[in-house]
């Protein structure tokens, strides 16, 4: 078997074994929000955390370094996707080595000091990967290695959008355009390099049968993984197409990919679909792929066919394709969550349509620059039998489709506002999808796209028991708890 080690915030693209040199910064602003502390402390104040930034930056070894407010490094550490994922912390610490962050997380628990871990800072839930305490910013863990052989032409279960790291991609599940070949990035993993709440420093394989279940879904609840070892797979020029609709495009358009979604398809195959609402229109686009230099030749001749689509052809490398793909505009403010659906159908999907055209209507009232989304991510029905028992998802038994719900704003002041709206729309979607006949009542949500809310039952089902029981084990003081995120 050949396998890949990527340090924790390796960009995971993935792509032909590439290094990124620093972590993702994408889109926010110089003037971070400070309205969200989701951490414990017993300390409090400024000066407190300031005190512990001094005594890590003593401990530390000259590969790592401690930053403060008014570097240019520091500024860059507490950038996120979004604006509102950003709080000004009192330093950022940037280790260069699992022994030096086993140092500082030993700090931390004996101060009490909330921290963030941030590898790329992807997540559009405030506090998750942002404090105002110590920052960590992962950047320096960026090296990989490829074992038994040298050479290019291998690729990974990883990222499908430009931007998306390694850190939280893997711990919380992975979907890619290789899941419906081999399954969930959690699958594919073979070993974890993870520096527990203690600061001890332990490789993680599938002989810690607790604890390499946990990770595999169980986000950074169990320490903070430094290295990950993935199963490779031989790589080709790759084959996709992206194409947008509106008007009186859209309704054949996702007519004819539920259509073809229906029928069974080829492996190497993948797609993705966007409903989008801006200004008070709708359009719909769909990302086609082939793991391969081109498709069979009848397989998506009726979607590449349609009429009046705006179309890019995309041929070659791997990572040509995954970089030609638009990333998400840039906004000031947003929410993801996750919508569990099990099959997109014409009428489920006109069905979420006319919600998000209702709801987009409504909101634009309290903030004319809103942008609402719904990602449609199709999978093939056996994805989860590539794996064994693990974290997320809870019941490998059915697929369930983690479908994402995209809110986007500006004004700041409606930030409750628009999460109030978000959750209730995401009610209003599950409904309908209920009533089209799909049992997604009890739908496992996946947790790199849910919002914060939501419960460990609706993440990890009936694993919530064992989670927690591993939980008492591997951090028995609840050091993890410092940082933000679901919390087990």
């Amino acid at each position: 078997m050949l396998t890949a080690s990527f340090l924790g915030c390796a960009l995971l693209l993935p792509a032909l074994l590439v290094v990124t040199v620093q972590g993702y910064a994408h889109c926010a602003s110089e003037d971070f929000d400070t309205g969200y502390a989701r951490t414990q402390t017993a300390l409090s104040g400024v000066d407190n955390y300031l005190l512990t930034c001094e005594s890590i930056a003593k401990s530390v070894s000259p590969a790592s370094q401690v930053f403060f407010p008014g570097s240019p490094e520091f500024k860059a550490d507490m950038r996120h996707w979004v604006n509102s994922s950003s709080e000004v912390s009192a330093c950022s610490v940037r280790p260069g080595t699992a022994q030096d962050l086993g140092l500082i997380l030993r700090e931390l628990g004996a101060t009490h000091t909330p921290f963030a871990v941030k590898c790329s800072g992807h997540t559009s839930n405030p506090g998750f990967s942002s404090t105002r305490g110590v920052h960590i910013q992962m950047s320096r863990f960026n090296d990989i290695t490829v074992h038994e052989k040298e050479g290019t032409g291998l690729n990974v279960v990883g990222g499908r959008l430009n931007g998306v790291g390694v850190g939280g991609f893997v711990v919380g599940g992975g979907y890619s355009w290789k899941t419906n070949q081999y399954g969930l990035t959690v699958d594919t993993v073979t070993a974890f390099e993870l520096v527990l709440p203690n600061g001890n420093i332990k490789k993680v394989t599938e002989e810690d049968k607790d604890l390499f279940f946990a990770l595999k879904g169980g986000l950074n609840n169990y320490g903070i993984v430094t290295k990950y070892t993935l199963k490779t797979h031989n790589q080709t020029d790759v084959w996709g197409v992206a194409m947008g609709f509106s008007g009186d495009q859209v309704e054949p358009a996702y007519t004819a990919l539920a259509n073809f979604l229906s029928k069974p398809k080829d492996h190497k195959g993948a797609q993705l679909g966007t409903i989008a609402y801006n200004n008070g229109t709708i359009s719909f686009g769909m990302v086609l792929f082939y793991d391969a230099p081109k498709p069979p030749c009848d397989l998506y001749d009726d979607l590449v066919k349609l009429p009046n689509a705006e179309q890019s052809i995309i041929e070659g490398s791997f990572m040509k394709f995954v970089t030609s793909l638009p990333n998400p505009p840039p906004v000031e403010r947003s929410y993801l969550d996750s919508v569990p659906v099990l099959h997109y159908t014409a009428p489920v999907l006109k069905s979420i349509i006319d919600e998000i055209k209702a709801w987009g209507d409504k909101l634009k009232e309290h903030d004319n620059t809103v942008a609402l989304a719904f990602g449609l991510d199709p999978f093939e029905a056996d994805i989860f039998t590539h794996g064994a028992p693990s974290a997320f998802p809870p019941d490998r038994s059915y697929t369930v489709l983690p479908s994402s719900l995209f809110f986007g704003w500006t004004d700041k002041s409606l930030d409750q506002f628009f999460y109030d709206n978000m959750r209730a729309l995401n009610s209003a979607l599950t409904e309908k999808v209920i009533k089209h006949g799909q049992d997604v009542k009890n739908a496992a949500h996946y947790p790199n796209y849910a919002v914060y809310g939501t419960t460990l039952e609706q993440l990890y089902g009936a694993n919530v028991k064992r989670l927690r029981e591993i939980k008492k084990q591997f951090d028995p003081f609840r050091i993890m708890d410092l940082t933000g995120g679901f919390k087990i």
